[in-house]
């Protein structure tokens, strides 16, 4: 198994916050920011369940990180035919708040002030949304990839949510945790090892170590989806006889994980079972009807997943008003 497949020009665009994007030579027309904010975070339910999505910002990363075992022209031609820039892949970052019963979950807790400039939002987009950070009951890491978990630690180096209880993947803690596995990867992965392990032995955080098919609380459990990590997980939330389905970074990119479900990507650590879990994860999505919650998908990422042939098309959910 190839654990990591990043090059140095991928590491050093995860250092600093890329500049702003340019229009490529074809002339695609390009959104451009806001001069104020845009909102931050998107209510809904399903059956009982209230959930919100809540951003942490945006990464943006060198584009040739996508579809790594396809042909680049061929990538690159499609990029370029759904408008997107060949050059830099901006990719938005959904965090999913359950509130159930008596739980209030949060999955993952973002990149924190550790990471890219342009993430490390949560904290201020929660307080935004009208939710006491105090307040959440449950954390669940799908995996522990910078901005996905290094958001776990405060400038004191304690846990973010002290009062919350955490939960982690025991193939995805043991992965992250094994002695001498940072001097094992190359040197400019480092650096991601040692903040995974120090998030994982954070102050304050007393794990509970989960499996295939566990409840995390009532209407709301994890299933293995590896090949992105090892030991990554998914979230499914149940309800009133309604599925959603937060994918975590088991599917990343709403178009080339649909068209082509085949290719992968650089930071996927399992290319074949990161493909295998995406088409499994996709045909239960069709089979069972359930919505799905992408973590990098465009904002606010969710939608439905509908047969294409050999390929999938993602919907989006049609939002509704008060």
């Amino acid at each position: 198994m190839t654990l990591f497949r990043p090059s140095r020009r991928d590491i050093l665009a995860m250092a600093a916050s890329a500049p702003a994007l340019t229009l490529p030579a074809m002339g695609r027309a390009e959104l451009g920011a806001p001069a104020m904010a845009n909102p931050s975070h998107f209510a809904f339910t399903l059956g009982e369940a209230k959930l919100t999505v809540i951003s942490d910002g945006s990464l943006q990363l060198a584009a040739n990180g996508l579809g790594v075992n396809a042909d680049p022209e061929e990538v690159k031609t499609f990029l370029e035919s759904y408008y997107l820039s060949t050059e830099t892949n901006y990719s938005h970052t959904n965090h999913l708040l359950v509130e159930l019963g008596a739980a209030k979950v949060l999955v993952d807790v973002g990149s924190g002030n550790r990471f890219l400039d342009t993430a490390g939002q949560l904290m201020r987009n929660l307080d935004a949304a009208g939710v006491d950070p105090a307040t959440i009951t449950h954390v669940v890491i799908t995996h522990a990839h910078p901005d996905h978990i290094w958001g776990i630690r405060d400038d004191f180096d304690e846990a973010i949510l002290p009062d919350a209880a955490y939960f982690i993947g025991r193939a995805e803690r043991d992965f992250w945790m094994q002695d001498g596995l940072a001097s094992s990867v190359p040197a400019e992965m480092q650096q991601f090892v040692v903040g995974a392990q120090n998030s994982i032995a954070v102050d304050g955080a007393e794990w509970e170590l989960l499996s295939d098919g566990q409840e995390v609380a009532p209407g709301i459990r994890v299933i293995d989806t590896p090949g992105h990590t090892p030991g990554h997980m998914s979230v499914i939330v149940e309800s009133g006889g309604q599925q959603l389905l937060a994918t975590g970074d088991a599917m990343s990119h709403i178009y080339t994980n649909f068209a082509h479900p085949g290719w992968y990507n650089n930071f996927d650590m399992d290319g074949d079972v990161t493909v295998a879990t995406r088409r499994r994860l996709l045909d239960m999505a069709v089979a069972d009807r359930m919505a799905v919650l992408g973590y990098h998908f465009p904002f606010p990422g969710v939608g439905h997943v509908m047969k294409d042939g050999e390929a999938y098309r993602f919907v989006p959910a049609l939002w509704k008003w008060d």
